[in-house]
């Protein structure tokens, strides 16, 4: 797939990976890119950062259907078109599942799920009237791979894993390619409040994500092989990985304690 001349929409991409994959894009000679997020500073920041990338910059936030919407026609006014959407705004809220929030709940699935679906739905008019389209859905290892205190975030997260599967299969008619992107804990802002180590950099998610999407790939696993071996795992023989996990229970509690990024 040729980049070059793609019109691309980005939610979160104002920072993190989204930012990491607007460089990566500009390395590829992007020029066009759409960035939705919810603070407007953060939106002015990148036209500094990447002087080479015209951007329509959308103030709005992916768990309200009305900036959605907006959104989608503000596209179609400004471009007329558009070739390549993803979907990669996310939020965290870590713990025991009765000790998060109602609201944090509520907040994770509609944004990282239901808003994630309403950007995809109210955009696919655009992407069907391109030659060469794609959609791009960020996911997380924890939606291969559910783990205890990421109860909620891990279901999202498989949502969007199905939800891709899905779409790939719903839309074979059209020159529509669909790729999930599977990160490990990635070293961003949405990681601070977390106690890990040996994170990727978001350069590196960026990067295979940008490579599978010219490959076509309908999977990009961040980890390696022993994340795919462990996926393996997971399906075949579940209850290993519950002894794994069981093993590492108190240590998983302590690094998840504080991690929350809303």
């Amino acid at each position: 797939m040729d980049l070059s001349n793609k019109k691309i929409l980005i939610t979160g991409g104002s920072a993190g990976i989204g930012k990491a994959l607007i460089k990566e894009l500009s390395n590829e000679g992007v020029t066009e890119v759409a960035v939705m997020g919810r603070t407007a500073q953060k939106l002015d920041d990148l036209e500094g950062e990447f002087p080479s990338i015209s951007f329509l910059k959308i103030r709005g936030d992916v768990s309200q259907l009305s900036d959605i919407k907006r959104a989608a026609q503000t596209v179609r006014k400004e471009w007329g078109a558009l070739d390549i959407l993803v979907n990669n705004a996310g939020v965290v809220s870590a713990g025991l599942l009765e000790e998060i929030s109602d609201e944090d709940i509520i907040d994770q699935v509609n944004i990282n799920v239901t808003g994630l679906i309403w950007m995809t739905k109210y955009f696919l008019p655009l992407l069907k009237e391109s030659p060469e389209g794609a959609l791009i859905n960020v996911s997380s290892g924890l939606g291969y791979i559910g783990m205890p205190f990421y109860s909620v975030y891990a279901a999202t997260k498989a949502a969007v894993k199905h939800f891709s599967e899905a779409m790939r299969r719903e839309l074979a008619d059209y020159p529509i390619h669909v790729m999930t992107v599977y990160p490990t804990a990635t070293n961003t802002d949405m990681m601070e409040s977390a106690k890990v180590s040996d994170m990727d950099s978001p350069q590196k998610v960026a990067q295979v994500t940008i490579e599978g999407l010219i490959d076509k790939e309908i999977e990009v696993i961040l980890g390696g092989q022993k994340r795919i071996d462990m996926i393996q795992t997971n399906f075949n023989e579940p209850l290993k990985v519950d002894k794994k996990v069981a093993e590492q229970f108190e240590s998983m509690r302590e690094r998840t304690k504080h991690h929350r990024s809303m």
